[in-house]
């Protein structure tokens, strides 16, 4: 874990495109649900909640810095739908109120999440696609240890968990 940095006025991510990549987990297993082929195209929600055990495994990878974090208490969880071609993911800019569509700034604020942490894209067949902006501590997927390659798309299945900040978690869901 690391605070995210401040990015100065007038910082734009580079933008890199490509070709979708399929990260594969360790031992060769593709993420998401196993031999679950992509959902197609249909209305998909975004359930958002505290999760103890990324929680906890984020704090044993991390250093000292992390050694006064603690997952909240309590927090509901959120369940949004997924509407448009591009969800942002990260915490409001109180200098200028600029919110995220998944704002993780309100309390109980992660103070792992980058203001631009991530986006989900929806991809031309229905799908959709997480992909990290270069936040300051990266983006996993289904507990997955080495965080996503920042600006790549990584395409979304049925049931799949993006892992982003301290605790939270984003699992995607068909609705």
């Amino acid at each position: 874990y690391a605070p995210p940095q401040q990015q100065g006025p007038g910082h734009q991510p580079q933008q890199h495109h490509g070709a979708p990549q399929q990260h594969a987990a360790p031992g060769g297993a593709q993420f998401g649900q196993a031999g679950a082929p992509p959902a197609a195209p249909g209305n998909w929600i975004a359930v958002v909640a505290p999760d103890r055990e990324y929680f906890m495994a984020m704090m044993n990878r991390s250093g000292p810095e992390a050694a006064g974090l603690n997952l909240p208490a309590y927090s509901p969880e959120q369940q949004l739908p997924l509407n448009g071609h591009q969800i942002t993911i990260g915490r409001r800019r109180h200098s200028t109120g600029e919110a995220p569509d998944i704002d993780l700034g309100r309390p109980p604020e992660d103070p792992g999440v980058s203001h631009q942490h991530a986006l989900l894209v929806q991809q031309p067949d229905g799908i959709w696609a997480v992909v990290d902006q270069d936040s300051t501590n990266g983006t996993t997927i289904n507990g997955g240890d080495e965080p996503i390659q920042p600006f790549v798309p990584v395409p979304l299945r049925d049931g799949d968990r993006v892992h982003v900040g301290a605790w939270t978690t984003i699992t995607v869901r068909r609705g």
